[in-house]
């Protein structure tokens, strides 16, 4: 009996030690950033394309506002409440701290500073496709940003989602840097950028599992509200039917070919997608016009 206990303790060692291992926060290869110069005149299209002041600023922040990122907005989950931070460069209470390896190990690995896991309320496992160039050029933007001394919320989160090394797991099963859509030529593979990994479309639209991970086979296909509250439509192009044009001028106006008005959280994406060069907004409609149908 003495040594089955022995060899028992000696496993769950060994399983600890693994689990441990294998769910640690990754990290960036701070050499790998050297050799990048920050232009924070590129940084402020990827700040709108990746959609900052949506989540970031304070909520009903409106025009020059919604660039002092002092975070505070609410994202209800079945898994709990989540409070966006507050990303000015505030050096107590935002990120002015922080240098371009961090915010890289952030939108790239879902990691912290101080080396913990995000929760994927903050959409890394979509930026996990963007480049270290954009996220250098982010970087240089935010820091010519208005500070906020706003102090962070924090989540309401219970357990067991509260055991932030357990997402170590999460991502191992459900964050990848592959692209979903195979597409080729330079306005496709612009649009593909921006869409699967700035813009982050898919986090809203497209399905997840009882997990909380993204259902990559019915991408974009629509989904439950994370609040409960209603549904996320799909964007396939066998539900929306609209022409590329008509695509592109929502996303810079925010009103459909039928004169209808973007409404709920779409505002927001409208606001920060406006910002963005024509040529971009016409790669995210020819972008999703080859997305497959649903089933």
């Amino acid at each position: 009996m003495y040594n089955i206990l022995r060899y028992l303790v000696i496993l769950a060692l060994i399983g600890t030690a693994a689990f441990w291992i294998v769910t640690r926060p990754a990290q960036v290869d701070e050499a790998r950033l050297d050799q990048f110069t920050p232009d924070a005149e590129r940084g402020e299209t990827v700040f709108w394309a990746a959609g900052c002041a949506g989540c970031h600023a304070a909520p009903d922040a409106e025009d020059d506002e919604r660039r002092v990122l002092s975070g505070g907005m609410a994202f209800p989950s079945p898994f709990g409440t989540f409070h966006a931070p507050n990303i000015s460069p505030d050096s107590d209470h935002g990120i002015g701290d922080w240098s371009v390896t961090d915010l890289a190990n952030a939108m790239l690995h879902g990691t912290s500073p101080g080396g913990a896991h995000y929760y994927p309320a903050f959409p890394y496992a979509s930026y996990a496709r963007a480049t270290l160039d954009d996220v250098a050029d982010l970087h240089a933007y935010l820091m010519t940003l208005p500070e906020s001394d706003t102090p962070d919320e924090a989540h309401d989160v219970g357990f067991p989602f509260n055991i932030r090394r357990s997402l170590g797991g999460w991502k191992m099963l459900f964050t990848h840097d592959d692209w979903i859509v195979p597409v080729t030529g330079e306005t496709l593979e612009r649009g593909r950028y921006l869409v699967e990994a700035l813009g982050h479309c898919g986090e809203c639209h497209t399905p997840r599992n009882a997990l909380g991970g993204l259902d990559y086979d019915r991408w974009l296909q629509g989904a439950p509200s994370p609040d409960g509250e209603g549904r996320v439509p799909a964007i396939t192009p066998d539900k929306l039917d609209w022409s590329e044009s008509d695509i592109a001028g929502y996303l810079a106006t925010g009103f459909t070919p039928e004169y209808d008005a973007a409404g709920g959280h779409m505002t927001d994406v409208i606001k920060n997608l406006a910002n963005l060069p024509e040529d971009d907004l016409s790669a995210i409609a020819a972008y999703l016009k080859e997305v497959p149908p649903g089933s």
